[in-house]
């Protein structure tokens, strides 16, 4: 069946004001192969930022993508646009999110959309609950989300997403072999003791998700430790001083986890250091093509759903 924007689905209802014909599997293909309008949550933020720029250089055989020239932004943003490579998008603050949905629709043309969500993990709970009323298929960006309700929401509403909070295939393939040990080998780190730190660019107030995630699994595997343990690094002069370089002080993410032995005779140290936001956003569009292309009602996927598909693509490629 056809949603208010344009995406064919074969069975069940998704939860939109204006659902149409239902669609034969084949011109439900038909519709998956068709460009898909790309509508942003959080501009004129830097990672939105970063997305726009690769969406509007991206090879269109492999991103068969139409930025939409409308886009959510946060209550305190006064400006009224941003431009990015010549490209101008008209900003729309939360109270005037219905205005913003009309908008999409009038530019959609029949088009699929999808929202790509980078804000702020105060909104995360009030967007879900805007995109699953109008029947939108997201891509949650946004750190610091409960992905348990999100995946309660989207079920109920019958819509469909992705939640990503690291979009980088290859860091969260690392949280997944961790999560493996963990679940394999519990409690062989016990009387171990663990120590993180994580340094991010000075605008993020949160601690890191993927921090946070690992840290799970350490404690899984026998290492008693709380969020509260863990060293967020903001400062510049500190991030200086680890070795962040200059031109980076402004997007990267660095996070060290250091396994010691009561007796310190056995040491371990993780090390995954990514510099810019570069590989998050590759990895956004990626998490787009697969979400469109893997509508399923009520279903939120993850990232190593995409990346096992992928995984699975190459595979059968090679």
């Amino acid at each position: 069946m056809q949603l208010r924007y344009g995406l064919s689905i074969q069975s069940s209802l998704i939860g939109c004001r204006n659902i149409s014909t239902i669609t034969a599997k084949k011109e439900t293909m038909i519709m998956q192969k068709r460009e898909v309008v790309v509508a942003m949550s959080g501009l004129p933020g830097n990672m939105p930022t970063k997305i726009v720029e690769h969406i509007l250089r991206a090879d269109k055989e492999k991103y068969p993508f139409i930025l939409c020239p409308h886009a959510l932004t946060g209550p305190e943003v006064t400006q009224k646009t941003v431009t990015i490579y010549r490209k101008k998008i008209k900003l729309y603050q939360p109270d005037r999110a219905e205005e913003f949905f009309d908008a999409v629709e009038r530019f959609e043309d029949t088009r699929p959309v999808v929202i790509v969500d980078y804000t702020h993990a105060s909104a995360i709970e009030k967007n879900v609950q805007l995109y699953c009323a109008e029947g939108i298929p997201f891509v949650m960006g946004t750190t610091g989300g409960d992905e348990k309700w999100i995946k309660k929401i989207v079920k109920e509403t019958t819509n469909c997403a992705i939640v990503g909070p690291n979009a980088s295939a290859q860091i969260v393939v690392f949280q997944a072999m961790m999560t493996y040990v963990a679940t394999t080998f519990p409690d062989i780190f016990r009387g171990f003791t663990l120590e993180v730190v994580e340094s991010h660019q000075k605008g993020k107030k949160d601690t890191s998700g993927t921090a946070k995630a690992i840290v799970k699994n350490f404690n899984a595997m026998g290492i008693p430790f709380t969020f509260d343990q863990i060293r967020k690094i903001r400062e510049p002069n500190e991030q200086r001083a680890i070795g962040v370089p200059e031109e980076y002080l402004t997007g990267h993410a660095w996070h060290t986890y250091t396994v010691r032995a009561p007796d310190d005779s056995v040491f371990f140290q993780f090390t995954h250091n990514v510099n810019g936001r570069d590989t998050y956003a590759l990895g956004t569009l990626d998490l787009i093509n697969f979400l469109m292309n893997n509508i399923k009602i009520g279903k939120t996927y993850s990232v190593i759903d995409c990346a096992k598909k992928a995984q699975k693509m190459n595979t059968m490629v090679n």
